[in-house]
């Protein structure tokens, strides 16, 4: 049975994460053994366009820092704006122009090239994108999709070029992009992001300045209301001894996503090392099959 890998995501970083946080949550990853990071053109999302593009900034230094050659990264590209708009540049002579930069940049440990954001439904345009992407992989790289409006007409030109897309999609207990992708259902090529749905803790005690939540504009002042249909199903996993007890928001994301059909990794948008190592804790008791009865109980909420 294929168990979804852990990812760093790197959305936040040079946001909420200032860089020495992020050399720190690398650190911890590396150490325990991972090794893939998702990144963007775009990131930090945070409107600061004197900060666009910061966030691969980060992880090129702290890979040339280390002189590491073994890390596998993910990008994203075609947004032109790290200010949530959906302005972007997907034509295949820029997609080709910033595979060249990346390979320059990351070198050995660019992993997969992912195309980002496309609202397009014009079939010749999108054939010419797939056609850079085929120049991608012939570099030996693995194609990706994430944020796709029609993913018809990509299942359907795929018959030519034959990628095993890797297809990243939003997908917690509130929201899940999973249904859209259906012509691409039956095969574990999906990676979650957004387990969290923004970033909402149990506790409103548990946000601080740098919360997730509260950097996109979420209302830290009131509970949301899905924690109040969460607490009773909590409480009933929590009646067994035989394992840990579920204590947070994560644990309900990260196994929701472990068990969701067809998934093959987990995007983590931790920005504390303390959390990024209690959901690589968590993340080995769910390899351990131990939280099956509790998704089954999630799987009804959602």
């Amino acid at each position: 049975m294929n168990q979804p890998q852990l990812i760093l995501g790197t959305a936040m970083w040079g946001w909420t994460c200032p860089k020495e946080q992020c050399f720190e949550l690398l650190d911890t990853f590396y150490q325990e053994g991972f090794r893939e990071v998702d990144a963007a053109t775009n990131y930090p999302l945070n409107g600061n366009t004197d900060q666009f593009r910061l966030s691969e900034n980060i992880l090129k230094e702290w890979i040339d820092t280390h002189g590491v050659r073994d890390l596998k990264v993910m990008i994203k590209v075609g947004s032109l704006t790290n200010v949530r708009t959906p302005e972007n540049n997907l034509t295949k002579s820029f997609l080709l122009m910033m595979l060249d930069e990346y390979r320059f940049l990351f070198g050995e440990s660019l992993d997969t090239y992912m195309i980002h954001w496309d609202n397009r439904d014009n079939k010749t345009e999108i054939q010419e994108s797939l056609e850079a992407m085929q120049i991608a992989a012939e570099h030996g790289l693995r194609i990706g999709l994430s944020g796709i409006k029609h993913p018809k007409i990509y299942q359907a030109l795929n018959q030519d070029f034959g990628f095993d897309f890797r297809i990243q999609i939003k997908h917690n207990l509130l929201q899940s992009a999973y249904a859209h992708y259906a012509p691409f259902h039956g095969q574990t090529r999906f990676i979650t992001y957004g387990i969290n749905a923004g970033g909402i803790k149990l506790d409103i005690s548990e946000y601080h300045e740098q919360s997730s939540l509260k950097a996109r504009g979420g209302n830290v002042e009131a509970e949301a209301p899905i924690v109040a249909k969460l607490r009773p199903i909590i409480a009933q996993a929590n009646k067994r001894t035989d394992r840990p007890q579920i204590t947070n928001f994560n644990h309900c994301g990260m196994t929701y996503a472990f068990h969701s059909p067809d998934i093959s990794g987990i995007l983590l948008g931790t920005s504390r090392t303390t959390q990024l190592q209690q959901s690589i804790t968590f993340y080995r008791l769910l390899k351990q099959g131990m939280y099956f009865d509790f998704y089954d109980q999630l799987k009804d909420l959602a």
